[in-house]
């Protein structure tokens, strides 16, 4: 357990926020198997069981009234593939038996979300403020009074090198982005590792300048302070 912010502490791979009790996921990516078969790449069907372990433990813990999904809750971009219905109906079903309500938050992935989301009577909003806190995808720009931006999209993650020895971790941002704090919020899918944030290749527009952000690093159930970027270059 670890405060990103006074008032928004790290959850796994989730954020929450504290003072309404919310749970915030991002980019879970659910289908992405399926596209990955349909490629002729085989992996094992768990994505699904893996994210709902993951998620059991964490409402557990916090006890959230609501959550938040940031964008992306599906994969394929244009359609509704038939596993992606499946699994998206199964999430949200698990969700509404835990909290009170869930809310989608439209990614780049999630044109044509509304008939499954409509389904579950789950609303599909463009942002969410929540007192100071704004919460939107991260694909595009905002302009908002809030005080503290959490964004998704990226899927940040950074690669460490030590005796030879290669991993790459989940992680979370942190920094200011024209006078806010921005938080950039990992991937959820245990599939999807993401962007080496050394390498400097963002899809984000609020990250064109990220040297003094600072990196927080997922090792199983354990967060970790690397300081800032610029340092781990």
């Amino acid at each position: 357990m670890m405060q990103i912010t006074p008032e928004i502490q790290i959850a796994g791979a989730a954020l929450y926020l504290q003072q309404p009790e919310i749970l915030v996921l991002n980019d879970l990516h659910l289908g992405y198997e399926q596209v990955l078969h349909l490629k002729g790449i085989l992996v094992p069907r768990q994505q699904l069981k893996l994210v709902l372990n993951k998620l059991e433990k964490i409402i557990k813990k916090f006890k959230p009234k609501k959550v938040i999904i940031n964008g992306d809750l599906k994969h394929e971009f244009g359609k509704i593939l038939e596993r992606e219905w499946k699994e998206i109906l199964q999430f949200l079903d698990f969700l509404l038996k835990h909290v009170e309500e869930v809310i989608i938050i439209q990614g780049n992935h999630d044109p044509v979300l509304g008939p499954i989301a409509l389904k579950r009577g789950v609303k599909i909003l463009p942002e969410y403020l929540v007192g100071n806190i704004l919460i939107s995808h991260g694909d595009e720009l905002v302009e908002t009074s809030a005080k503290t931006i959490i964004i998704g999209h990226e899927h940040p993650a950074i690669t460490l090198k030590e005796h030879g020895k290669v991993e790459k971790f989940k992680c979370f941002l942190q920094g200011k982005w024209q006078g806010k704090t921005l938080i950039v919020v990992p991937s959820f899918n245990p599939l999807l590792e993401g962007t080496d944030v050394l390498e400097g290749n963002f899809l984000s527009p609020f990250l064109k300048d990220v040297d003094n952000f600072n990196v927080y690093i997922i090792n199983e159930e354990e967060i970790f302070n690397f300081g800032k970027i610029k340092n781990l270059r």
